[in-house]
């Protein structure tokens, strides 16, 4: 009968009571993947703990597809470091090094300048009109680690929707389907 007959047995054969129970499961795995993310928010300090590296602009250092693992603590941003931050008005945030931190004296607060270590000129361009320098509300963490290329799942399902479709369905069908 091949494989999406037994499919379509396994599928009419289920029991509500099985149903529910996957249904139980299913929604088990998501709460704890959500418990998992919300711990490690409050563990690292960052609203984002774990980003991808999207684009070229910090090769040699940090490859596309590349993760970084954030940690934001209180204390000041320093120069060299890499950090992650959000523009106001644009969704996806960047990955780039502090290359210019001015630290105000009095209040301890900073002003960050940042630059891609692939990048001819520093992000002024990147910024919001008429921003000059980055702030602590935008900086989103700094990285503390990474893992090379892992990141290439997230940017092939964003840049190609129908594989994600495809596997959602698949794991779908997968939870309905078993016996267990």
């Amino acid at each position: 009968m091949g494989w999406i007959g037994e499919t379509v047995d396994s599928i009419k054969s289920i029991k509500i009571r099985q149903l529910l129970t996957q249904a139980v499961t299913l929604g088990m795995i998501v709460t704890s993947a959500l418990i998992i993310w919300k711990a490690l928010m409050c563990v690292t300090g960052t609203e984002s703990p774990v980003v991808v590296v999207l684009s070229g602009s910090m090769e040699p250092g940090f490859q596309r597809g590349d993760i970084l693992f954030l940690r934001m603590t209180k204390e000041p941003i320093r120069t060299g470091e890499i950090v992650v931050f959000n523009i106001d008005g644009r969704d996806i945030p960047i990955v780039h090094r502090a290359i210019e931190v001015h630290e105000r004296k009095t209040t301890g607060e900073v002003d960050v300048l940042t630059k891609g270590d692939n990048n001819d000129v520093d992000d002024i361009g990147l910024y919001a009109d008429g921003q000059m320098w980055l702030h602590r509300h935008h900086i989103m963490g700094r990285a503390v680690g990474f893992l090379p290329y892992v990141g290439w799942v997230t940017i092939i399902m964003t840049e190609k929707p129908i594989i994600k479709y495809i596997l959602i369905g698949a794991l779908g069908l997968l939870v309905i389907t078993s016996k267990d």
